[in-house]
């Protein structure tokens, strides 16, 4: 069973490398993004730890949802993505490599939760220039970055961290990953995260 997911998450990885420069497909997409070159790896100091109650959250969507953190208890396995800012390369490609494994969070019984302290205008079409995805994306705008600082990664600069927060169905915190702004978090480690936490094979 360990090396059937091994070879599942080899095959997804693989996927993603080569997919990789098509998730921002179009010239007049690329030619929209903003390089901030290269970033202080990590800014912040965590708030909460693995074990902690995650801090609940209420949230405007793109979709023009209200999404509360509350509304997955007991009903899923919630993974929050925080990104730092929209239209820029790093983010532009992590967001739309969610919808390759789409199926893997359904299996693992697990939602996505976009996060960035972006307006919901720019999420808007920032979201619609990549192309359409799967999950929830929600703007910690206002109050300015409430949400990522009561975690602990709002970055000086006033963008978060990029980072992974998995929390159970109980509403605790069984994963994180402030990663290198500079890099997109690895989605190998997170499909295990998930199988660990489900249970699921």
């Amino acid at each position: 069973m360990i090396r059937k997911l091994t070879l599942t998450i080899a095959a997804i990885i693989g996927l993603l490398l080569l997919q990789a420069p098509l998730f921002a497909a179009s010239q007049s997409f690329q030619e929209m993004i903003y390089d901030p070159g290269i970033l202080p790896p990590i800014d912040s100091l965590l708030k909460v730890r693995v074990g902690d109650t995650a801090p609940g959250f209420t949230l405007p969507a793109v979709s023009g949802k209200v999404i509360s953190l509350q509304d997955y208890r007991s009903k899923k396995i919630v993974v929050l993505s925080f990104i730092p800012a929209a239209w820029t390369p790093v983010c532009s490609d992590q967001w739309p490599g969610y919808n390759i494994v789409e199926s893997m969070f359904a299996k693992y019984d697990a939602t996505l939760l976009g996060i960035s302290v972006d307006n919901i205008p720019t999420l808007f079409s920032w979201t619609g220039q990549m192309g359409k995805l799967w999950f929830e994306v929600l703007s910690d705008f206002w109050p300015h970055g409430q949400t990522a600082n009561s975690y602990g990664i709002l970055r000086s600069t006033g963008v978060s961290e990029r980072c992974l927060v998995i929390i159970d169905k109980k509403g605790i915190i069984r994963y994180i990953n402030v990663n290198d702004i500079n890099q997109r978090p690895p989605l190998e480690t997170l499909i295990q995260e998930l199988e660990k936490i489900s249970g699921k094979k």
